[in-house]
């Protein structure tokens, strides 16, 4: 199968390329990349893209699948399909106490899943104790045996720092990254928003911001210690944000991402008990926001993922308090990406590459660039398509999402992997 993208607006960060050119593409990899017609190609299909943006294909660092176990909520079939409709060519499965990825079996057991679905790449993700419970340490080397591409204890505590160091130590024995939550669960105690004006104005308890600090700062000192790398999960205050840039500065061998709602909505958005703005960490201030913000711009935080957390509708139906945190954020990732382009002076290229190169650097992933010989894994998007967000219009089977009505600019119009088509917007 032979295909060529003509005049598209191609951007890859990766290889510093930024012009409208064609893209050549040879059963599953790319060929070539020009302006220059080639006669002798003999494409099947043509696909003319102008006015649209060819960029890599989303890399994902947190979705949470649900299955096995938690089908309710979601599976993987409908999530995929969901990564599929908003660019996201490779995602990472992350574990959770209803769906512990802490033996070999179940590893294998998504991998046949998802290799039935045919849509998104899926990357899973190792429990580092058993059962997330933070106390025996899981056979990590067969994990890794089974293709898990790191290990964290999600959002679950250790029954102490020295099992936390023994857990990072052991990972990187395996040559598995971790990926760690800063949570300190002492101080988050049983709070559900950010402790602060708002918090005390409405009467819910708050989480402080050194409920992170304190667990990033133990988490840095080990990771120097050990000289060893790390990925540290879903920033979301001021105080991280310089804590990871002195670290980076002084060489520590670390990363950092960011959920994209938290480049967007703060404690303000939860003044009217919104149980759909119930989410961990929580929203914090504007000023946190803001340092978030500029945490991307200066590089020092890597990534932007979407920490894609589907819930049945129950669970968003109780009080504040009572009610599961967690977005539905698939759909919203690239949106809200181009949409912080807009609003702020990053570069669009640099924030391209947030979602797709400098994932794929973590993870050490084959895709994330354009690449000639590289399969071709891209998303064509559309900058004329204005829409607005509608939760009926939602393919994942979480609907909980706190951007219904939100107006955006573009959305991802066809997705291949592996140059085939997957998804197209004017297939209904």
């Amino acid at each position: 199968m032979k295909i060529v993208v003509n005049n598209a607006h191609l951007i890859d960060p990766a290889n510093g390329v930024d012009e409208v050119t064609n893209l050549y593409i040879t059963d599953d990899c790319i060929s070539h990349i020009g302006t220059e017609a080639l006669d002798h190609f003999g494409a099947d299909q043509v696909i003319e893209a102008e006015q649209r943006l060819l960029i890599p294909g989303l890399i994902d660092l947190s979705v949470y699948l649900r299955e096995p176990g938690q089908e309710y909520k979601a599976k993987i079939a409908t999530e995929s399909e969901a990564a599929v409709s908003a660019g996201i060519t490779q995602l990472c499965c992350m574990p959770e106490p209803d769906t512990t990825i802490d033996s070999m079996p179940t590893v294998d057991l998504i991998h046949k899943i998802s290799s039935q679905q045919g849509k998104a790449r899926i990357n899973v993700i190792g429990a580092m104790s058993k059962e997330l419970q933070g106390k025996q340490l899981t056979n990590m080397g067969g994990l890794k045996h089974a293709g898990c591409i790191a290990v964290t204890n999600q959002r679950q505590a250790f029954t102490s720092t020295y099992t936390l160091r023994m857990a990072m130590d052991y990972a990187a024995t395996y040559d598995l990254l971790a990926f760690l939550h800063p949570i300190d669960k002492e101080l988050t105690g049983r709070g559900v928003v950010h402790e602060g004006a708002i918090a005390t104005r409405i009467g819910l308890p708050g989480i402080p911001a050194a409920a992170e600090t304190v667990a990033l700062a133990q988490i840095i000192h080990l990771a120097e210690e050990l000289n060893i790398p790390v990925h540290i999960c879903r920033l979301s205050s001021a105080k991280s944000v310089e804590k990871i840039r002195a670290a980076k500065k002084r060489g520590t061998r670390i990363t950092a991402d960011v959920a994209a709602h938290q480049l967007f909505l703060t404690e303000m958005d939860i003044s009217d008990f919104n149980p759909l703005c119930h989410v961990q960490p929580p929203f914090r201030s504007q000023r946190d926001l803001d340092a978030l913000r500029a945490g991307v711009a200066d590089g020092t935080i890597d990534a932007i993922c979407s920490d894609h957390q589907p819930h049945e509708i129950d669970a968003k139906l109780a009080p504040f308090q009572q009610t599961q945190p967690g977005i539905s954020a698939l759909e919203t990732l690239l949106p809200l990406v181009m949409r912080l382009s807009e609003e702020t002076a990053i570069p669009l290229n640099q924030l391209i590459a947030s979602v797709t190169h400098n994932p794929a650097k973590i993870i050490r992933s084959l895709q994330g660039d354009l690449q000639i010989g590289n399969q071709a894994d891209f998303t064509l998007f559309d900058k004329k398509d204005h829409w607005q967000l509608a939760i009926a219009e939602f393919i994942s089977q979480g609907k909980n999402t706190p951007f219904a009505g939100w107006s955006f600019n573009g959305r991802t119009a066809m997705t291949f992997v592996a140059g085939k088509c997957v998804f197209d917007r004017s297939v209904k």
